[in-house]
């Protein structure tokens, strides 16, 4: 005698928060949407919600408060429930547990990272710090190293390192920190760079040389001497035989001169 697939959770079930919704889903997919639509789908999540919870536990003590698991969670189920086709005939069981643990691993990918890696750098992240964990029950009172990590992992030395390298950006020290090997009392935030105020001074200087080129020689001693080599006005008068009301205009209107074409130039 033949026997026939009757729907969703047909398997026995695998865990005490696993409960059996087949009714309910069947009739979920027959139901338009509207309000007894919505009612029969949040019975389902309700049902669920245990299970969505012990999965959000597995993730616990990574960095991210329970609560924010659980909320991810049940996220992941409510995705699930809506995509979820009883008339396959594989349990939800083995639809949702994958859908929850891929959507709390995408939140821990996507949000919890302070310096973004590759995906392929988690996935090795991942893998490193499972085998060191397994390795500590093994080798007690010293870190296993990088070739018994490879080993037990599968993986290269050179992944190890990688994966090794990516333990350490998940978070990041605060600027207030302690940089390691410097001063007594020198923070990270001390030795970071700033913008140098000289860089402006730099495209300035090149944006005049042509124009301070093209002016005639006795202009371009005139500004040399005044703003190169500190030389006060009625020096250089004395040094060209001129006024010093002379030299107030000669450079007043150079520097103007200059000044408009600049801009012009930049325009």
């Amino acid at each position: 005698m033949s026997t026939r697939s009757t729907g969703t959770n047909t398997k026995r079930r695998s865990h005490p928060d696993t409960p059996d919704t087949a009714e309910a889903f069947r009739a979920l997919v027959t139901l338009p949407p509207g309000p007894q639509h919505d009612t029969v789908r949040e019975r389902i999540v309700e049902a669920w919600l245990p299970m969505a919870d012990r999965l959000a536990g597995r993730f616990r003590n990574r960095g991210e408060s329970t609560e924010d698991l659980r909320q991810v969670a049940a996220l992941g189920l409510v995705k699930a429930v809506d995509r979820y086709d009883p008339g396959r005939g594989n349990a939800f069981e083995s639809y949702a547990v994958p859908t929850i643990t891929g959507e709390i691993k995408r939140h821990f990918r996507d949000h919890m990272w302070t310096v973004h890696v590759p995906r392929r750098v988690q996935d090795l992240r991942n893998r490193v710090r499972v085998a060191g964990q397994e390795l500590a029950q093994t080798v007690p009172g010293r870190r296993p190293t990088v070739a018994e990590l490879a080993a037990h992992a599968c993986l290269s030395e050179e992944e190890v390192r990688a994966g090794l390298e990516a333990l350490e950006s998940f978070s990041a020290l605060s600027l207030d920190a302690e940089a390691s090997g410097g001063a007594d009392g020198w923070a990270l935030g001390d030795v970071l760079g700033t913008a140098d105020p000289a860089l402006d001074v730099v495209v300035d200087r090149e944006a005049v040389k042509p124009r301070l080129a093209a002016l005639p020689e006795r202009e371009r001693e005139i500004l040399y001497l005044r703003f190169f080599r500190d030389m006060t006005q009625s020096r250089i008068a004395e040094e060209f035989g001129i006024s010093q009301m002379h030299v107030s205009r000669l450079i007043s209107r150079c520097c103007r001169r200059i000044r408009e074409q600049v801009l012009e130039d930049a325009a």
